[in-house]
């Protein structure tokens, strides 16, 4: 991987970036407090007429699913502090890495307003939006990765944006169908349970294409099957069961974790045998 995090002399616009990227984080969680209906908003479950509840489609995964945000914030928090350390000012990985992680944080703020107004298409959008942002943040962070970074680092930034990265893969696969569910999309004539099944498919295929280009990183894989393993929990206990989409989710989840670990040891395996030459 290329790029370095040896520090230069700090910039004003330096400064400016680690302001917007701490003032998004906080925008953020206070919009994460509105979501969870903590701070007057209604609960994400219940906003926009429950199109988003758990019994909402298919491809809704159970309530506890979405504990992953607090560990999400968490990270994004940390690293909103952790970039003003005096290394990392300059740093030429965060001058790349700052401004899109940011505009991520926004997007998410700028998603949950938009459920909690009602407006399930422009939260598709807008997810749509963020998850792409994401995987560019992603292939950023892949390529000014550097071998040997301290370990701080690789939880904080890496951690965090592929444990990010994987979650939103899932929310914006249940946020499309819902979507299309109240936009009152017939499926073509699919059955409800065969495009369930399709779409947790595709969500598979992203893991494992996440899974290559990251060579193996764990968190996109750890987030994208853990809500792939709610899925399946509320196909099997919610109101609207589907057996067949709870056993390919849980299947499809379990694939997401192998192929990635059998691709990052591939990976470890190659670069001891490159250093020892």
């Amino acid at each position: 991987m290329t790029s370095s995090a040896t520090a230069t002399v700090p910039l004003p616009a330096d400064r400016v970036r680690q302001v917007v990227v701490a003032a998004s984080a906080v925008v953020a969680v206070i919009g994460s407090f509105v979501g969870s209906g903590a701070a007057g908003g209604t609960p994400i479950q219940d906003a926009a007429g429950g199109a988003l509840s758990a019994d909402a489609t298919l491809i809704a995964p159970a309530g506890p699913a979405f504990s992953i945000w607090s560990v999400i914030y968490a990270g994004l928090l940390a690293y909103a502090v952790w970039q003003f350390l005096p290394r990392q000012t300059a740093s030429a990985r965060q001058r790349r890495l700052g401004y899109p992680i940011a505009l991520t944080l926004l997007l998410n703020a700028a998603w949950i307003v938009s459920v909690q107004a009602g407006l399930l298409a422009a939260s598709a959008v807008v997810i749509v939006v963020l998850l792409a942002a994401l995987l560019v943040t992603f292939v950023l962070v892949v390529r000014t990765r550097r071998s040997g970074q301290p370990w701080v680092e690789s939880v904080v930034v890496d951690g965090t944006v592929g444990l990010y990265l994987g979650w939103v893969c899932v929310a914006t696969a249940a946020n499309l169908t819902a979507g299309l569910m109240v936009a009152g999309f017939d499926g073509f004539g699919w059955s409800p349970d065969a495009w369930g099944v399709a779409i947790v498919i595709v969500a598979g295929l992203a893991g494992l294409a996440l899974a290559v280009f990251g060579a193996g990183r764990l968190a996109p894989a750890a987030a994208l099957a853990w809500g792939l393993v709610w899925v399946a929990v509320s196909r099997i206990s919610g109101e609207l069961v589907s057996p067949l989409v709870a056993s390919v989710a849980l299947v499809t989840a379990i694939a997401v974790v192998l192929v990635t670990v059998m691709i990052r040891t591939a990976h470890a395996t190659r670069t001891r045998a490159s250093a020892s030459r």
